[in-house]
């Protein structure tokens, strides 16, 4: 199967199984959506959902945030881990948005990337689900889909970024890289994965991950 068949059977297939892909993390304005995505650095999105709702009724918008003392949004988002860092970035970012951007998210990629704890990851989900922007986040999941698949040479996201970006239309962009994730944590997981009851990697093929990872060998019939 050459590259763009695959590509072709990747697209075809996430579309069959998730015609409709919610965004992982709850929000309901840039702002919150950027301090959810902030949060789920090392962090499941199921725990951030768990704890954002009790640090947005303290406050939502960067006005109310920047006045916030950094250990009281600590003592809030310890459960996501890291909270120095993440607690210190929330803050600063908040008066950033409130002195700079009249208390609105920038709908731009360069100036979310300046902004304190906020890395390109970040700032790619942002642009993306908040602002419909085109951007292809790469995350671990799709990290280590786009290798297994044999679509990049999986050293790196940033290599992997590009490559996606490289193979699938720009229009898909947005959509395809939360079917990914899904495919990811459903029927593609870093343990315990067995590439021939896989959807895709079944069809496709399958690289190990990395040095070390086993190739599994096709069950005896």
């Amino acid at each position: 199967m050459t590259k763009a068949e695959k590509v072709e059977f990747v697209i075809n297939k996430l579309e069959e199984l998730y015609p409709v892909v919610p965004v992982p993390l709850d929000h309901y304005s840039p702002y919150t959506l950027l301090v959810a995505v902030l949060l789920s650095a090392q962090c499941t999105d199921e725990r951030v959902n768990k704890i954002t709702p009790s640090l947005f009724e303290v406050a939502d918008n960067p006005f109310d945030m920047a006045q916030i003392p950094v250990e009281q949004i600590k003592d809030i988002i310890r459960p996501c881990g890291l909270s120095p860092m993440k607690s210190k970035g929330i803050s600063e970012l908040s008066k950033i948005l409130v002195e700079e951007y009249q208390g609105e998210v920038p709908q731009d990629m360069e100036a979310l990337e300046k902004l304190p704890a906020v890395g390109h990851k970040t700032a790619s989900v942002v642009m993306s689900q908040a602002f419909g922007v085109p951007s292809f986040p790469v995350d671990t999941h799709i990290h280590r889909l786009i290798y297994r698949w044999g679509l990049s040479s999986g050293k790196n996201v940033v290599q992997t970024e590009k490559d996606c970006k490289r193979l699938f239309p720009k229009e898909l962009w947005n959509k395809l890289h939360l079917q990914i994730i899904f495919f990811g944590r459903e029927y593609c997981p870093a343990r315990g994965h067995n590439p021939h009851e896989c959807p895709i990697c079944s069809v496709i093929g399958r690289a190990p991950m990395f040095k070390g990872e086993p190739d599994l060998k096709p069950p005896k019939k």
